[in-house]
């Protein structure tokens, strides 16, 4: 059976016990098939209405958004190419990153957009 790598180090040497969990023997961590599942599952972002969004997508912003320091908002129906997806407790709680027309670069939250 191919065993996945460890989550944690990423290392290929994992091996299962006779209790169904999984072991990496090079950082000692334990995981299930099952925990793993949930967790890539939870690392995936999703648009305003569940479509899963992936490096390089395009999507629409569904709302007015307004930026601070600008004098103007980002006006709904914005179309936004070539996405890139960050982590969002480094980005301030914003999992995309984007460069939007008339605006430049930004983060934006997966809430607010829907993929083309």
């Amino acid at each position: 059976m191919n065993l996945p790598a460890c989550p944690n180090c990423g290392s290929t040497y994992t091996y299962e016990d006779g209790t169904g969990m999984i072991i990496c023997p090079e950082c000692g961590n334990e995981f299930s098939l099952e925990q793993l599942q949930e967790q890539q599952e939870a690392a995936l972002v999703k648009d305003s209405v569940g479509n899963v969004l992936q490096d390089g997508d395009s999507v629409t912003i569904i709302k007015d958004l307004v930026v601070k320091g600008m004098p103007k908002s980002i006006k709904k129906g914005t179309k936004v190419k070539s996405i890139r997806l960050v982590d969002p407790e480094l980005n301030n709680g914003h999992d995309i990153d984007a460069k939007v027309d008339g605006f430049g670069f930004m983060g934006l939250k997966s809430s607010v957009v829907k993929k083309n």
